[in-house]
């Protein structure tokens, strides 16, 4: 049996006070403009519709928009103290040797150095060593094309923590 009816979840994140549903959409990704846009396509019936408006919002963000998505992240390694998000999420090098973590920094410092922002990887799921070689990988690119990169790697991680935000017990 199918039923059409929104998820217990969903429903309650539709009703928040446009403040409580603010705040979590922030912790979900830092720009006020993608936040905005979500709080302003409520109601949505189904995870898929929410994620679909995220998408969407996240396609049309601005350079300042993106940077101000990106300052929400820690850098890959060093999750900020008490913040159970991207512990959870970077638990791929929470295991690693000392010897890829001092490495990943140098990298991290380097790829700073170059774009002016964090690497950013939706990092759920991924190894350390995976990180590490993505990180790699994407130093050579242009600015532009690491963008465009971010954004989809933003979307990504926005996706799993959208789920996240309309999944959890009141």
């Amino acid at each position: 049996m199918t039923t059409t009816s929104t998820p217990p979840g969903l429903a309650r994140f539709n009703v928040l006070e446009e403040h409580a549903a603010l705040a979590g959409l922030l912790e979900a990704c830092a720009s006020t403009a993608w936040a905005r846009r979500l709080l302003a396509g409520r109601p949505y019936a189904t995870l898929d519709d929410l994620r679909a408006a995220s998408d969407a919002a996240m396609a049309d963000l601005g350079t300042a928009d993106l940077a101000e998505a990106m300052a929400g992240h820690p850098p890959i390694g060093r999750p900020r103290p008490g913040d159970p998000t991207s512990t959870r999420e970077q638990a791929g090098m929470a295991g690693a040797a000392e010897e890829l973590k001092a490495e990943m920094l140098e990298l991290n410092l380097a790829y700073q150095e170059r774009f002016g922002h964090v690497f950013l990887i939706c990092a759920t799921g991924r190894t350390g060593e995976q990180m590490r070689d993505a990180v790699k990988e994407r130093i050579g690119n242009s600015p532009e094309q690491e963008r465009e990169i971010v954004r989809t790697e933003l979307g990504k991680i926005n996706r799993i923590r959208l789920a996240r935000l309309v999944e959890e017990d009141a």
